[in-house]
């Protein structure tokens, strides 16, 4: 990590502003987040906390970029999403190239039950980037379980919502919302589409928040729930303050049933937003050697091995791309059914 040198003047207008100055540019330096998801959401934080000098910045995404993800998640290019690069590794690569100073780690998982320990362990601070309400709960419980603040953002359409969670202080995402949205019954970007600027609002807002906590200005966290809708120019503070539940199975009672669940039954899919794409897991992630997979699988059709993944265009115009974990992503579908067969005549289960 960086340290703050006598004449760098990289922070310079940072540290003129008296809430912050040097010790709080000093505790940035030192302090460590973690980014779930660098999609939209994420590529905004990670770029304005990358800038500000946040010592160590872990980056997680299961995702490549696409050419849709061009629209509004701007720390990837044409390039990346041609090579079909993953989306931690190109959005690593472009915020060192900003700052050289900080450590920045690209992870490219899944986050589950299996690698929360692993993936989050160490970090001062979680920034919600995901578009999958399972991994907020699961972020959750791992929150309340470690006593980790984390921050929770959302955006679709013209329309975004986030809310600083504080274990002990705040109430968590249950206490908010005690079940979690059924499949189908929220609108997603695929349904309603995104706007960039919306993006853009709810994650500086939400990375306002982290700089304000990571500096030790917990007093002037905004402590609400806000929602905004740039198409209508509403913005909406909500006072959740009493809505803490001392009956919430996760920060009052401790019940941590997503980390410390049952291990899932079999491979499990999903569909990614926005995207003719699903991705499929195996019951517990893997340890493939890439190398050796790209020989097995070479005469199902062409085959091209990168360093963090292995990418098969079938001969049915659908796309096969094999994360070492053994997860993987089948582009040209967004059937569940197709993309748990081709997986299972790929890899055999």
């Amino acid at each position: 990590m960086t340290s703050l040198r006598a004449g760098d003047s990289r922070y310079a207008r940072q540290t003129r502003f008296p809430a912050i100055g040097e010790s709080g540019q000093a505790r940035l330096l030192s302090s460590a987040v973690a980014i779930v998801g660098v999609g939209a959401l994420g590529c905004v934080v990670a770029n304005h906390l990358a800038r500000a000098g946040v010592g160590k910045l872990t980056l997680i995404d299961r995702d490549v970029v696409d050419r849709s993800n061009l629209q509004r998640q701007m720390l990837y290019d044409e390039a990346d999403a041609e090579d079909g690069t993953p989306k931690a590794v190109a959005a690593a690569a472009r915020l060192k190239a900003v700052n050289g100073g900080i450590a920045i780690e690209a992870r490219v998982a899944d986050l589950n039950a299996f690698n929360a320990e692993a993936l989050l362990g160490g970090a001062d601070l979680i920034l919600d980037g995901t578009d999958n309400f399972g991994v907020r709960y699961l972020v959750n419980e791992y929150s309340a379980k470690h006593g980790v603040p984390w921050i929770y953002a959302g955006a679709v359409g013209a329309s975004g919502m986030t809310f600083t969670v504080l274990p002990g202080r705040t109430p968590c995402l249950r206490c908010l919302f005690p079940e979690m949205p059924p499949g189908g019954a929220l609108d997603t970007c695929e349904t309603a589409g995104v706007l960039s600027p919306i993006v853009d609002t709810v994650s500086s807002v939400q990375s306002m928040e982290a700089i304000k906590l990571l500096t030790g200005r917990t007093d002037a966290l905004r402590g609400t729930l806000l929602r905004i809708d740039l198409w209508d120019s509403q913005w909406q503070s909500l006072d959740v303050g009493s809505a803490r539940n001392e009956a919430c199975p996760v920060c009052a009672m401790r019940v941590f049933e997503l980390l410390e669940g049952d291990e899932p039954a079999g491979a499990a899919s999903a569909s990614l937003c926005g995207r003719n794409t699903v991705q499929v897991s195996p019951a517990r992630p893997l340890a493939l050697d890439l190398e050796a997979q790209g020989n097995r699988l070479r005469r199902s059709g062409a085959l091209e091995l990168t360093p963090f993944s292995l990418r098969l265009r079938l001969r049915d115009g659908l796309t096969f791309v094999l994360f070492d974990d053994g997860r993987a992503l089948v582009i040209g579908s967004d059937d569940p059914a197709v993309a748990r067969r081709t997986y299972a005549e790929l890899m055999g289960e």
